[in-house]
């Protein structure tokens, strides 16, 4: 029922919103959980597995049983949801279904402090002003809308006004710190906003958690945590019972009977588990009319609470039981070493971040100031900041009884003893896994489910632990937690992508001759992140015709093909030569300069990591190319080297990919294209041979870096001027007559000289050797990486997959990529990496990795295909000009 006065909600104005189709009244203010209980509403889901009704347990986000879908939203927790005119909520059974309804559109920011607080209860706003007094830049979390509580509220209102007037002090409510990651990286949700904060101190002021008590029918609609119960008197003048029992195992619980009493209900009884409760908090609940029994509650009755059993064999009448089993520290983001007090588990100073008030096991309320301040004081020295500590009020010492937890109250059925309520699981599933020969905390959670809902455990994971160290004989500590991963609330998967999705889902790379691209026509592809064009239809051709028109004009004229989006990476330093000699299995230490080498990049197993040229451009510089998909991972790798191992070689890396724009020129009439655009250039075989480079100036005045590298096994040259020139030399080739061709023609065309695509040809698994590729591979050094894995005995291995070519039997058939090759008996040899039609071949062919390829040259395999068998001949894996003479231009 909703009291005639008091809370903190707007009675000035009325909403109206609807559950399960029933309309009800509320007020601005309200959650959903808070105007369910002022209708009188109190069952407000079945649970998931047994159908039992539930009603609201807590008042935050801690609920496990009050879920709604709200819209697109498929589970929201009635106690976090704010209502309002309109609202059309549904009730859940644990579980929310996906709507297909649009997600809102969410943003990132990232924000730097040089202290962040986490937490806005007492502590957290005396830790915030402390820090911020001084001009620190500071950050304060709090996932309420309210800071500082119900205590001290005069004190608390002066801190929040003088936090609001600090310039370099932040405050973000209704936020979320939702994980704690290395350097200082927090997350934190605030409604369809995700911070990515950088802090150079992290305090913990993030409270505790009150537990539910476990006993037979522990779950029935009327029984809320004790905390719970103040929450909705206090801030939503709500009454959840006119007839009150509170069951508690330490002294808060008290202040609930008091504000129960004081609201006009009738408290019956305080049942505490300790045998000798604090004779202060005795006397004043037997002044509020209330008997106060040491025990503890062993049974409940009613399908909606009736009455409450006690160990004693009492029954007592009533329609709310306020329940408080101790608190448990929230504790996600501290990261380091716990230790059990008895009652909690806490924080190992000195192992996380600093960790103050509640969070820490402090819970009287000038501890939490007196903490909060110091922490303060102390995170702003340490960023260089002066202290200036705010006056804190006077208040009386607050002795805290040690609390006496209750994990088992044997009565009745164990399947009647829940321990996790989302779940259903109960202190029978606990006994079923112990029984079942389980020790480990986090076996049992694993086997029972309890802390694996949307509520990640928050009233149940210290229960579950304490119920099974009784069981094992143990204590909490014994046994141990399980691990908190993040995030702490449920997170819309939109909120972590931001604006990344659709279109904006990843970066889209063009090239600087793009727009010409599309100018004639060029169907794309996605490699990477880049937009390649794959082939350049003529009016009327599909993809095979233009492919083979385009396979033909680099076969005996001459084409173009856009390869700017090969990776580039600069080399540079005094050690270049040694690094590379490291990383690539062949020798570049004494490559001349003007000159390139090929070379494999291996794993540390010996497995191909990545291809390129690398160019010597002086003495301390290369230009090392890689493929267009490996960029980002090359450099990745080549940085971990020079940065966690080989941190003595003087090397700097940079990315250049995107200075530069590069066209191919390949064909047998190349040389003569490339002489026209660059007139100052000797292109002559015998002034300009394979794997050179040139620099030089073309015929319109740009300047451009040449180079002689073919991937089509025609004579052909690699053109490279400044990205801004890009669509001016683009022009410029086609000026000539080359014909443009795409991504399709360029597998063809490599495939037919047996050239490899790392990604495609490659799966992880395969070495040099396996390649045939041995030549690229140094015998005179001593190290490089993945040396050492080609002495192992299993990358010398006769039945290693080996790259082959397949000719089909019958030369139209094309194989698709990825199908298999069987032996006779069925068994699986190998599969096809590339498959293609060739133009200069007039027939299909393949390439494939096949166990003892080389071995079974000549040999007629077959390709199952669905309900039919593909006969395959196996070849060698080169299939046009073998003897390597087109390359210089012989025709």
């Amino acid at each position: 029922m909703r009291l005639s006065s008091g809370g903190r909600i707007d009675r000035s104005r009325l909403v109206r919103f609807t559950f399960d189709g029933t309309e009800f009244t509320g007020h601005p203010g309200d959650t959903l959980a808070s105007a369910l209980l002022a209708c009188g509403h109190r069952e407000v889901a079945r649970s998931i597995y047994r159908d039992r009704p539930r009603g609201v347990l807590t008042a935050d986000c801690t609920e496990p049983n009050a879920f709604a879908q709200i819209g697109g939203d498929p589970m929201v927790a009635a106690t976090t949801l704010p209502i309002h005119d309109g609202l059309d909520a549904r009730s859940l059974a644990g579980v929310g279904r996906l709507t297909g309804a649009e997600a809102p559109e969410c943003d990132r920011k990232y924000a730097h402090f040089d202290v962040a607080v986490v937490g806005g209860g007492p502590a957290g706003v005396a830790t915030a002003l402390a820090a911020g007094r001084g001009g620190a830049r500071v950050l304060l979390v709090e996932q309420d809308d309210e800071l500082g509580g119900d205590r001290a509220a005069d004190w608390i209102s002066r801190a929040v006004a003088e936090l609001a007037e600090l310039p370099e002090t932040r405050v973000l409510r209704g936020a979320t710190a939702i994980g704690h990651y290395d350097h200082g990286y927090l997350l934190v949700a605030q409604g369809t906003r995700m911070w990515h904060v950088r802090t150079t101190r992290l305090v913990l002021a993030t409270g505790a958690h009150e537990r539910p008590l476990v006993f037979a029918g522990n779950d029935r609609p009327g029984i809320m945590l004790a905390s719970a119960v103040r929450t909705y008197l206090n801030r939503f003048a709500v009454l959840p019972g006119r007839d009150a029992v509170v069951a508690t195992t330490e002294d808060s619980a008290y202040a609930t009977a008091t504000a129960l009493a004081a609201a006009g209900c009738r408290v019956h009884a305080v049942v505490d588990t300790r045998p000798e409760p604090p004779r202060h908090l005795v006397d004043g609940a037997r002044e509020l009319g209330a008997r106060v029994h040491t025990g503890a509650v062993a049974a409940t009755t009613g399908e909606h609470l009736e009455s409450v059993r006690l160990s004693t064999g009492e029954e007592i009448g009533c329609d709310l039981l306020a329940v408080g089993g101790g608190w448990s520290p929230v504790l996600h983001l501290f990261g380091g070493e716990l230790r059990w007090n008895g009652s909690a588990f806490l924080p190992v100073h000195g192992t996380g971040p600093p960790v103050v008030g509640a969070a820490a096991g402090t819970f009287d309320l000038p501890g939490c100031l007196a903490e909060g301040v110091a922490a303060g004081i102390e995170a702003a020295r340490e960023v260089g900041f002066p202290a200036e500590p705010p006056r804190l009020p006077d208040l009386p010492p607050e002795p805290v009884a040690a609390p006496r937890p209750q994990w088992l109250t044997p009565h009745g059925d164990w399947r009647e003893h829940f321990v996790d309520l989302q779940r259903d699981a109960t202190v029978a599933d606990i006994r079923r896994a112990v029984g079942a020969g389980m020790r480990s905390v986090e076996h049992i959670k694993r086997y029972t489910t309890i802390g694996t809902g949307s509520d990640q455990g928050k009233t149940s994971s210290v229960n579950a632990i304490g119920v099974l160290a009784e069981l094992l004989g143990n204590t909490p500590g014994d046994v141990g937690t399980t691990a908190a991963r993040p995030p702490y609330v449920p997170v819309p998967a939109a909120l972590w992508a931001g604006r990344e999705r659709g279109a904006l889902h990843d970066p889209v790379r063009t090239t600087p001759m793009h727009a010409q691209h599309v100018a004639a026509g060029a169907v794309f592809e996605d490699v990477g992140q880049w937009k390649r064009p794959r082939y350049y239809p003529l009016p009327g051709e599909d993809m095979a015709a233009a492919v083979h028109r385009e396979c033909l004009a680099a076969r005996t004229g001459v084409a173009a093909q856009d390869v700017s989006t090969l990776g580039r990476i600069e080399v540079v330093g005094p050690d270049a030569p040694e690094f590379l000699n490291r990383v690539y299995t062949g020798g570049f230490a004494k490559l001349a300069v003007g000159k390139g080498r090929y070379g494999i990049m291996c794993t540390t197993d010996g497995m191909v990591f990545d291809d390129g040229v690398a160019l010597r451009l002086a003495t301390d510089r290369y230009l090392v190319s890689t493929t267009t998909g490996g960029a980002a991972g090359v450099l990745d790798w080549l940085e971990e080297w020079l940065q966690t191992e080989w941190t003595d070689l003087d090397v700097t890396l940079t990315s250049v990919t995107e200075q530069w724009a590069a066209v191919a020129v390949s064909g047998p009439g190349s040389r003569d294209v490339v002489a026209r655009l660059a007139p100052q250039l000797d292109v002559s075989a015998a002034e300009f041979g394979f794997l050179q480079l040139r620099e030089t100036v073309l015929r319109n005045g740009i300047e451009a870096r040449i180079c002689r590298i073919s991937f089509s096994g025609e004579l052909a040259y690699e053109i490279n001027v400044a990205s801004w020139y890009g669509p001016a030399l683009w022009d410029a080739v086609l000026e000539t007559g080359a014909t443009p061709y795409g991504t399709e023609t360029m597998h063809v065309l490599r495939a037919e000289k047996g050239f490899v695509i790392v990604g495609q040809d490659t799966d992880g698994t395969v070495t040099p050797y396996d390649l045939g590729m041995d030549w690229a591979v140094s015998r005179r050094k001593d190290f490089f990486l993945g040396r050492r894995s080609f002495d192992r005995a299993d990358t010398a291995r006769a039945d290693r997959k080996q790259l082959v070519g397949l000719l089909p039997e019958d030369p139209a058939e094309l194989l698709p990529e990825g199908a298999h090759l069987v032996s006779e008996e069925g068994g699986p040899l190998g599969h096809v990496t590339s498959s293609y039609r060739s133009a200069i071949l007039s027939r299909t062919f393949a390439l494939a990795l096949l166990s003892g390829g080389r071995e079974r040259h000549g040999q007629v395999l077959d390709v199952p295909l669905g309900s039919r068998v593909v006969p395959v001949r196996v070849s060698e894996p080169v299939f046009y000009d073998p003897e390597g003479a087109r390359r210089d231009g012989a025709r």
